[in-house]
């Protein structure tokens, strides 16, 4: 698995990172829900009556729930820097460019360690930051995500895979350039070659396509 080791600005993965947005948006709601199931409850424990205590119990086992939640996202996901470093560095491109973002279309290995190379084109919807004007066809170095919904999954293939620009973690250009030139020009043409598939597997339901061994370039079988 190829790494790619850089310090991470924080301040900046704060601004845009949407990786994780997306885990404070999932801690957030999350929170609400915790509160008004909370408020929920202790009316009904006042009611007193045995429906409205045993109702009370459920509601406040849901609450219970969406707080276990709350501290649960950061540990499973990890940190900022625990993504970049212990993610592979990805090739990925503009495969399509909307009115306020672009798909991001990539090349992962989503097989497990000790399985595989089993490769997938795996797509990621962002925003566009102001002063961006992508173009389709455009590199963008990134890591990919990968992960189980939970730890009794036996499957030789990742169940949730995604992927993360190296961008996201710093406005170092030569950062950048760097993790560009890590990825061999065989993954990025061979990507490029496949940009017309991005909008298929943005709308299919699992947004990424096993790609057979077939139909790989003879460096990545």
């Amino acid at each position: 698995m190829r790494h790619f080791d850089f310090p991470v600005d924080h301040g900046h993965a704060r601004s845009v990172n949407q990786t994780l947005a997306d885990m404070r948006r999932l801690q957030v709601s999350s929170g609400v829900v915790a509160l008004a199931l909370t408020v929920g409850a202790v009316v009904l424990f006042v009611v007193g009556d045995l429906w409205s205590t045993i109702l009370g119990v459920v509601v406040a086992a849901a609450a219970l729930t969406c707080i276990w939640l709350v501290l649960w996202v950061p540990r499973k996901v990890g940190s900022i820097e625990d993504l970049y470093a212990n993610g592979p560095l990805v090739p990925a491109v503009v495969g399509t460019v909307h009115p306020r973002g672009v798909t991001l279309l990539s090349l992962i290995d989503v097989a497990k360690p000790g399985h595989g190379p089993t490769y997938a084109l795996v797509t990621r919807n962002i925003p566009v930051r102001p002063k961006q004007r992508p173009r389709v066809g455009d590199r963008v170095p990134s890591v990919g995500l990968l992960n189980d919904r939970t730890k009794r999954n036996r499957d030789d293939t990742w169940e949730m895979v995604s992927l993360m620009p190296v961008e996201w973690g710093t406005r170092d250009v030569a950062v950048h350039a760097r993790a560009e030139a890590q990825i061999p020009d065989v993954e990025w043409q061979f990507l490029a070659s496949r940009i017309d598939e991005a909008e298929q597997i943005r709308t299919s339901r699992a947004q990424r396509q096993v790609l057979p061994i077939a139909e790989l370039p003879d460096e990545l079988r």
